[in-house]
């Protein structure tokens, strides 16, 4: 993963891109809070590393 992966917050999809029925695997909500949950540690990752700086 390069530093670029993440630079901007993943966005939430669409209304018409969930179907709602539950059954897809991933749905794309999990791909949606996967992608925030690694923007999320790349942003504090980044704000560790500028203190340290």
């Amino acid at each position: 993963m390069s530093v670029n992966d993440f630079e901007d917050e993943p966005q939430p999809p669409g209304n018409d891109e969930c179907c709602g029925g539950g059954s897809c695997c991933p749905c794309v909500w999990d791909y949606y809070y996967e992608q925030r949950r690694l923007w999320k540690e790349q942003q504090a990752s980044r704000q560790t590393k500028t203190l340290d700086d």
